[in-house]
């Protein structure tokens, strides 16, 4: 199909000072886990609003609620939209030690896969502890995530469909092998062409997860096909960034809609916003700055409310 033009950023207000209340809590999930969130509020939403949009934004393998937080920059996305975001905690590797946290996706990653962590019966608790709080909008219910955060929001897409709308995510894959949607899920997938941590066509990754990753395009063309797209995706191009493609598969289900898009020369690092913590470009990669995967995420998502 003809390429045409596209704005990555059109359904989104820009980032403005997180001036909200953010709070961490512990809670006991029905498993018996003692497991962290952070919660971010902005200025404009009381416990009184109305049909409030919410966020869960899921840190990468090895990160944390706090340096997801700081890398996105969703609280300032979220002051300016007037959405809640939530930044739940992986398990750690270590239960007395913090950090080195992982979420079980299905074969990535780390120990919470090998334990076979039920990250999504956690998901579930926290959106139900988070709507008794909150009037929560329950066709805006979306997650983001990034690399092994990513394979999360693939299998909450595949496994959690009656609660989450729409996902976006950068650096993932779909990690289980019998994805069964009850509801359709709209995708956006971000993706470095220069990520060798975890690249964009599966194979070995040059982290230290040392996971035989799946394919990142595969994963999009699976949900295109789960949603009945149309086959041949439309090729969008950003004219101001020649690096910039993206290919949507439209005429999905209910109005959903998939959407790859690819980054030359970007890396594994979150795009768009600098490192949260010293040394990562020497894990990850440097940021590419010429595209804010957050915006164009929470535009993306923005969009697709369940009818």
């Amino acid at each position: 199909m003809p390429s045409s033009e596209y704005d990555p950023y059109d359904n989104s207000n820009p980032a403005t000072a997180a001036v909200g209340t953010v709070t961490d809590e512990w809670v006991t999930t029905p498993d018996g886990r003692r497991r962290h969130f952070r919660l971010y509020v902005p200025s404009g939403v009381a416990v009184g609003s109305e049909n409030v949009p919410l966020l869960v934004a899921l840190h990468g393998g090895l990160g944390s609620s706090d340096q997801f937080a700081a890398n996105s920059g969703f609280d300032e996305l979220a002051e300016a939209n007037g959405f809640l975001v939530v930044y739940p905690d992986g398990i750690r590797a270590i239960p007395e030690r913090p950090g080195l946290q992982t979420w079980n996706g299905g074969y990535c990653c780390g120990p919470a896969a090998d334990r076979n962590v039920d990250d999504v019966a956690y998901m579930r608790f926290l959106l139900d502890l988070l709507t008794a709080r909150f009037d929560i909008d329950s066709s805006r219910v979306f997650a983001a995530g990034h690399s092994n955060g990513a394979i999360m929001a693939y299998r909450l897409a595949c496994e959690l469909s009656d609660r989450i709308v729409a996902i976006g995510v950068q650096a993932g894959s779909l990690g289980i092998d019998d994805c069964q949607p009850m509801e359709p899920v709209s995708v956006l997938h971000i993706h470095g062409l220069a990520d060798t941590n975890h690249p964009i066509d599966g194979g070995r990754g040059t982290g230290v997860s040392g996971v035989e990753f799946r394919s990142g395009r595969d994963a999009v063309i699976e949900m295109s096909l789960k949603f009945d797209c149309i086959a041949d995706p439309s090729d969008r191009t950003l004219t101001s960034n020649e690096d910039v493609e993206s290919f949507v598969w439209s005429g999905c289900e209910e109005g959903s809609r998939v959407e790859l898009v690819t980054v030359e020369g970007a890396s594994h690092a979150w795009m768009g916003h600098g490192a949260a913590t010293a040394g990562a470009a020497a894990l990850v990669g440097e940021p590419y700055m010429d595209f804010d995967a957050s915006r164009a995420i929470w535009s993306f998502l923005n969009q697709h409310s369940r009818k």
